[in-house]
């Protein structure tokens, strides 16, 4: 069932948000400011036969990195219109067997303004909601889509490379509008009219700014024109805050995927961007006047009132100790005072380095921490995928999905060309 506005649930699925209750957090109170509805194009809510697992004690939120962005505009949906499209099957395998409760999933494309929830609904229907391989259904009442920046052209030089047009010049890398999008899926009810966006924040209004610099020149920070900057958003994407309503608590969803610091030159724009993309995070979750400057599309500024549970969902494209991230890039979120690093891990990660060798051979971080399996030549298999919890929220449990070779599950995970995704699946279960 479509709805442009939130529907009243009956049966199992309001069973699920009486049985929500249980769980453990301290209250989350809302953002700075109170946006409106207008913040998302439009709701998609379903009744639904399914609820989470009464016998499950722990919330569980990740991210994955799926892969399911196209060549082309609206390919995706027509690919998920019927139940035989081979990725989006083991996709939603992967997504049945860690059978999450709330997961954000990257690298979706945007279905487009006219009908934003075209794609999402689709995945649910003829692929989530439909057993896969060994998987059992899983069921996601609850959904959020908004616009991406990716594709979005700006009209500039954007790369200096004296052409004005393609993907390399667009507001975030992208063929088209909303190539490589995002969804966040719920068992539980979304606040729509506490979610906020910042697909808008520019990135000049960030203080202290790492904007890039034209080392062809003696000015500073001037690879941008003043122009450009007018209209360069922060996000390559967006930044997402999606309060999900967990029986009488609220934990805000943030989400985001961070361009890769990759694809560039030597004034490293992508870098840098990939750097202030995740400091932004960083100032919202610590608010007051850490969070003062930034504001969300619909004009509400600030950050995260104190005492909100929230978990920073997504892949950020920065790994702590290898890669080509920025100054550690992530220890920005990873040693936050107001957060947990939960630090999962796999033994399918740990094989995986020592069978490819390269670049991993010369890796510092452990590899069982790795979520993405990269090129062996370079950057090698890296950490980039991460579900972190605001302290206030207890950790039982945390996994990446990449289990070993001799696990028969490992024919969804496979080794390049993959069956999936380059990504992994990544986990984390908070006690209720």
């Amino acid at each position: 069932m479509r709805a442009s506005t939130p529907v009243r649930l009956t049966g199992a699925a309001a069973a699920a948000a009486l049985l929500a209750g249980a769980f453990v957090a301290s209250a989350g109170a809302a953002s700075a400011g109170t946006p409106s509805a207008g913040a998302a194009p439009a709701v998609s809510e379903r009744s639904s036969a399914g609820r989470p697992d009464a016998g499950r004690r722990t919330l569980r939120a990740a991210t994955y990195n799926l892969s399911l962005n196209r060549a082309t505009e609206g390919e995706l949906v027509a690919d998920l219109s019927t139940g035989d499209d081979a990725q989006a099957a083991t996709v939603a395998e992967v997504i049945q067997h860690a059978n999450p409760d709330v997961v954000l999933l990257n690298e979706f494309d945007y279905s487009g303004d006219a009908d934003p929830y075209a794609a999402a609904d689709l995945f649910r229907e003829n692929y989530l909601e439909v057993p896969q391989g060994t998987g059992k259904p899983v069921e996601y009442p609850y959904a959020f889509v908004a616009p991406s920046n990716t594709g979005i052209p700006s009209g500039f030089d954007l790369n200096n490379d004296g052409t004005v047009g393609g993907g390399d010049d667009a507001l975030g890398f992208g063929l088209f509008p909303g190539q490589y999008g995002m969804v966040v899926l719920s068992k539980y009810p979304i606040q729509h009219d506490r979610v906020r966006t910042f697909q808008n924040f520019r990135w000049q209004d960030m203080p202290g700014a790492l904007l890039p610099d034209d080392p062809a020149t003696a000015a500073p920070a001037d690879w941008y024109s003043a122009e450009e900057l007018a209209v360069l958003p922060l996000s390559s994407k967006s930044h997402w805050d999606v309060p999900v309503r967990v029986g009488h608590r609220t934990v805000h969803v943030l989400a985001a995927h961070p361009t890769p610091p990759s694809f560039d030159g030597a004034e490293d724009r992508n870098g840098l961007r990939n750097h202030d993309e995740i400091r932004f995070w960083a100032d919202y979750v610590r608010g007051g006047r850490a969070a003062r400057y930034q504001y969300d599309d619909e004009g509400r500024r600030g950050g995260l009132r104190p005492g909100s549970s929230f978990v920073i969902v997504g892949d950020y494209n920065a790994d702590p100790l290898d890669g080509d991230s920025v100054g550690a890039a992530i220890d920005q979120l990873l040693r936050h005072p107001r957060i947990t690093d939960p630090l999962p891990t796999s033994a399918g990660g740990f094989e995986a380095s020592a069978l490819q060798g390269g670049a991993n051979l010369d890796h510092r971080g452990a590899p069982a921490l790795d979520t993405a399996d990269f090129a062996d030549t370079t950057p090698g298999n890296l950490r980039v995928d991460y579900v972190l919890p605001s302290r206030d929220l207890r950790v039982r449990d945390a996994g990446v999905f990449w289990p070993v070779a001799a696990d028969p599950l490992s024919r969804l995970t496979g080794v390049y060309p993959f069956p999936s995704s380059d990504h992994r699946l990544t986990w984390v279960d908070l006690k209720r």
